[in-house]
């Protein structure tokens, strides 16, 4: 009878696996739980990023497409010109 008291049965054997899968799960979490670069961070960088795109873009389409220089597209005066001919009343 000694001997079946020290030996575990399965069910007992299947609990103690689950607690341990359980503590490993909460490890994990703890491990995997802090970010190491913020949600905030993301987007704000994300934003950083389209805005370059979009400064890049105008530029090269600028000089390749219109045949005019790639600085020139960042003019307050090239812009109001388009804003003008897009708006002219005929």
């Amino acid at each position: 009878m000694a001997e079946n008291s020290l030996k575990k049965t399965s069910k007992e054997k299947s609990s103690t696996r689950k607690e341990k899968k359980a503590s490993q799960g909460r490890k994990k979490r703890k491990l995997f739980g802090i970010r190491k670069f913020p949600i905030l961070l993301r987007i704000l960088l994300v934003l950083i990023l389209l805005v370059i795109a979009l400064i890049l873009g105008v530029m090269v389409g600028y000089s390749v497409l219109g045949d005019g220089s790639a600085t020139d597209a960042l003019d307050k005066e090239t812009w109001q010109h388009i804003i003008d001919i897009v708006n002219k009343k005929e």
